[in-house]
């Protein structure tokens, strides 16, 4: 059972570390802090389903059409590159950052 425990514990730091790698490293180089994406996603996409589905599908397959920021900002730094993750690694990442910026629970 302690084995179990401690797998579960490092396959989960494992996922942290790539959210770190592969999404906070980008952004930090960026003038918008990485939360400022995800308020922008929950402003126009309002539930977690939404703002999952919106963020992959963008990240898959990132478009003018589907972007989140003003077009200011896409002329200033352009469209992404589609994420080099596959949709398993692409949808824990996503989860991270949900469970990472969400502000539902901390809301009184």
């Amino acid at each position: 059972m302690v084995k179990i425990f401690f797998l579960c514990i490092m396959i989960l730091s494992l996922n942290a570390n790539t959210y770190k790698t592969n999404c906070v490293k980008c952004h930090n180089k960026l003038p918008v802090s990485i939360d400022k994406y995800f308020y922008r996603y929950l402003l126009k996409y309002s539930s977690e389903n939404s703002v999952k589905k919106a963020m992959f599908e963008y990240l898959q397959n990132p478009t003018i059409k589907k972007t989140i920021m003003p077009k200011a900002f896409i002329k200033r730094f352009s469209i992404k590159k589609p994420s080099l993750l596959n949709e398993k690694q692409l949808k824990i990442n996503i989860n991270i950052y949900w469970e990472t910026y969400k502000i539902f629970d901390k809301l009184k």
